[in-house]
């Protein structure tokens, strides 16, 4: 790998002094990244010897499947098979691409394949479902009448974990990384109290001495919680424990050589069960057991733990393995032969949402996470936190990711317990995407949760939120009688009534709960010169002004859409969509601009249907007739007695306006507008009617269909540039160099038919006929008002003409789908400005 041309400089002039905490197969594989990009003024260090640490890296089966429902985890894992093919220790390869076939012996577990299947081909991961004849010639222990089919990918395999991280960690060495075993870290030394203004990490204390850093990684998988505490950070992962164990010789694999794995690596997800081979003996993982949690602080050393292995290998519980051996002898019934001979209860991270924790920690610049990295992810994840520390950006898309990702209430330790256990026992259930947490709920409500209550609202959760999905006081409606009723597994929680109250948005009025919309208060001299550098907003306008904006890297990537609304000279409301929009434009902020959530603060209340007027304007003494508020503005009203902020956008397509108010009067203004909404029509709708919607209308959502590896242009989002009508903001030079006409690829409206046809995201998109996909759906929908099954898709440009036909793998069937023009709901937005 190429060395970066020029490596980001400290305040002082010279290289930052990177410490990397951590030696196992994620910190090995992070210093070879950052001194392939040109840093080496890298330390890494370690409680334990090299390579075999104590940690997780050191007992790891190394089995890498790479399809996942993520496309950053299948980038990760799709990086590390190719990094660890290339390398190789004392002649050996890192990296045995044997394969992986995942076996279903029941129906439903075949669904689930044909729908990993589809994702894999959608990350471009060559994959195939196949039949049970060809498991059982693909396996010598798989018999055909145990199993209905399986995934097979071929470039699945087995990493040698020990090799791959000693090969990494010499060639960050040759470079001129140092490698400091036997240094317990003691401290993580920090400049500057919590909050404070020029906050830093200065140096990371060892047994053996101080090592002075402006840099710092935890790499310390399970330990890391302990040494992010040293900084006073949380890091929400949560180590536990999972039964793997060895059996005897058996008959038949008396063929393999002592060590060989000739054959794919298996996984029965149905039972929680994986399998390698290691010569005549097969390695059995199991995730069906109990949890096992061990808090970081309860985890020793590798000289504090002397009744055991090693710290992360615990005592084995045979009792917590029983049911793991008789479905393996269900399903391979040839290892009735042998028995589990050597068996441990091994340590590994789990996090409140499976996803790793990369990145800067917004509170304390220069402490960095590359934490909750399985073997599988381990090369990919340390190229992203590389690339973002030398060259600011990352090839794959992190906010999934990203250690700065969660609420407050996330970083609650009995939320972290609950979340990371309960996600032990999901590892290897098949979710449904809109599945919701079930515990610990309720957290956060809006103050009219009640009233939906009475209506019968069916909540689902987002980011401790309680959203109304559909309302069963709809479900009845005339509108909701011969609903088109999408297929069996897009309609696992829908409801007739989401018809009702789509239809009910477009042809009279309804309220949706807006308050989960995380809004943050941008104020202080100076705060409009600082948003219009570093969003493509017009910050200038007069107060009342709202802008829909972009937030870019400097590479002209989309980092977020926002809008920003000027309510005074020197105050402005933004709606954003994550923490990391709040941790980014804290970051940014100079002296004197604050920048706060206040969505806790607000609740808020959509109100949108061509009779949105006729509700709202007789509870106001504020014109709010074109002239009077016009679209994408905003004023200060009365609604009733309830003091509002209201702003005239729309999420739906349709006139109407987000009201904002304090907590305490967000019964009342629910309330006011139920009431005078009655003579109207007016219903409650849900996040079900929404989607559909503001798909219908061609509205995206970043983090679904888009992200940081997109840019403005290619997501169709060029008109929010204003190139010509405002100065220099962050990403302006790298999409000056772009081609307007020639973005490669583009987000595309694709229209999908009956309801049946509806999907729901992440499928493969192919050409007619062909096996490898073109692209992949991002969001999709039935079109309540349209009569059409709608999906949004990443595509090549020559797809995306209307007319063009395409079809979408959906579990064992090819969808025809017909690439439209964008939108197709009121194109001439006649609707949101009448």
């Amino acid at each position: 790998m190429a060395a970066s041309p020029t490596v980001p400089r400290t305040r002082s002039g010279r290289p930052p002094r990177i410490v990397v905490i951590g030696a196992g197969i994620v910190g090995c594989a992070l210093a070879d990244e950052l001194t392939a990009r040109g840093h080496t003024d890298v330390t890494v260090v370690d409680q334990g010897d090299l390579y075999r640490t104590g940690g997780s890296t050191s007992h790891a089966p190394g089995l890498v499947f790479q399809t996942n429902p993520a496309k950053a985890m299948s980038d990760f894992a799709a990086y590390t098979a190719a990094k660890y093919t290339r390398l190789r220790v004392d002649g050996r390869p890192c990296f045995s691409a044997v394969g992986g076939l995942e076996l279903a012996t029941a129906p439903e577990r075949l669904d689930e394949l044909h729908r990993r299947c589809g994702w894999a081909r959608s990350w471009g991961i060559p994959a195939r479902v196949i039949g049970p004849e060809e498991c059982a010639a693909a396996h010598p222990l798989v018999r055909a009448d145990r199993v209905l089919g399986g995934l097979y990918t071929p470039t699945d395999g087995l990493a040698d974990a020990l090799g791959a991280a000693r090969a990494q960690a010499e060639a960050a060495l040759w470079r001129g990384a140092r490698f400091l075993p036997r240094h317990e870290v003691t401290g993580i030394e920090v400049e500057g109290g919590p909050g404070a203004a020029g906050r830093r990490v200065t140096g990371v204390r060892t047994d053996q001495g101080r090592l002075p850093a402006d840099i710092a990684v935890l790499c310390a998988g399970m330990w890391g919680p302990r040494l992010a505490a040293m900084a006073g950070e949380v890091l929400p992962l949560l180590p536990l424990a999972h039964q793997f164990g060895w059996t005897g010789p058996t008959a038949a694999l008396a063929g393999n050589g002592p060590d060989a794995a000739p054959h794919p690596i298996l996984r029965h997800q149905g039972r929680d069960l994986y399998y390698r081979e290691r010569g005549d003996r097969v390695g059995v993982g199991y995730y069906g057991h109990r949890p096992m949690p061990v808090p970081a602080d309860e985890i020793g050393t590798p000289d504090g733990t002397p009744d055991l292995p090693m710290p992360s290998m615990h005592p084995f519980t045979p009792e917590d393995f029983a049911p793991a051996w008789t479905d393996t002898l269900a399903l391979l019934p040839d290892l009735a032969d042998t028995k589990i001979e050597d068996a441990f209860n091994g340590l590994f991270s789990f996090t409140t949402d499976n996803m790793p924790l990369l990145g800067e920690f917004a509170g304390t610049p220069g402490l960095w996470a590359a934490e909750a990295v399985w073997i599988t992810h381990s090369a990919g994840a340390a190229r992203a936190v590389a690339e973002l520390i030398a060259e600011g950006a990352s090839t794959v898309d992190l906010h999934a990711c990203d250690v700065n990702r969660f609420q407050e209430h996330q970083l609650a330790p009995a939320f972290i317990a609950e979340r990371a256990c309960r996600n032990f026992i999901e590892v290897y259930d098949a979710i449904h995407p809109q599945q919701p947490i079930e515990r610990p709920r309720p957290m956060r409500v809006a103050p009219f949760h009640a009233r939906q209550r009475e209506l019968g609202a069916f909540f689902l959760e987002a980011s401790g939120w309680e959203r109304p999905y559909h309302y069963a006081a709809n479900a009845d409606l005339p509108e909701a009688r011969g609903a088109p009723r999408p297929g069996p597994w897009a309609s696992r929680y829908w409801s007739p009534a989401i018809a009702a109250e789509a239809r009910a948005t477009r042809e009279r009025v309804a309220l949706y709960d807006m308050s989960s919309l995380m809004r943050l208060e941008v104020a202080g001299p100076g705060a409009g010169e600082f948003l219009d550098r570093v969003t493509t907003a017009r910050t200038g306008r007069p107060p009342g002004a709202v802008s829909y904006s972009l937030m870019l890297d400097d590479r002209g990537r989309l980092l977020g859409d926002i809008t920003v609304a000027r309510v005074a000279d020197e105050l402005f409301q933004l709606g954003v969509n994550s923490r990391l929009d709040l941790a980014r434009l804290a970051a940014l902020a100079p002296p004197g601009v604050a920048v706060r959530d206040i969505t806790g603060q607000t609740a808020c209340i959509g109100v949108w249907g061509p009779r949105a007027r006729d509700l709202v304007q007789p509870l106001t003494g504020h014109d709010l007739g074109n002239g009077g508020l016009d679209y994408f503005h905003c004023a200060r009203l009365h609604i009733g007695e309830v003091p509002v902020l209201a702003m005239r956008v729309s999420y739906v397509g349709e006139l109407g306006w987000e009201l904002y108010t304090g907590p305490e009067l967000g019964l009342r203004l629910w309330d006011t507008l139920w009431e005078a909404g009655r003579g109207l029509g007016a219903l409650a709708a849900g996040r079900g009617a929404f989607d559909s919607l503001r798909l219908e209308k061609g509205y995206r959502a970043f983090g679904a269909d888009m992200t940081a590896e997109h840019d403005p242009y290619q997501a169709g989002l060029g008109f929010a540039l204003r190139l010509r009508t405002k100065g220099g903001f962050i990403g302006r030079s790298a999409v000056e160099a772009l081609d307007p006409e020639d973005p490669g690829i583009r987000l595309t409206c694709l229209t999908t038919g009956p309801p049946e046809n509806t999907v729901l995201g992440g499928e493969p998109v192919h050409r007619p006929g062909a096996d490898t996909a073109a692209g992949y759906v991002t969001s999709a929908a039935y079109g309540y008002t349209v009569g059409t099954g709608i999906a949004y898709a990443w595509l090549p440009a020559e797809l995306s003409a209307p007319g063009t036909p395409v079809e979408i793998g959906y579990f064992d069937r090819r969808v025809p789908a017909v690439a439209a023009a964008d939108p197709l709901f009121d194109p001439g937005m006649e609707r949101v400005r009448a």
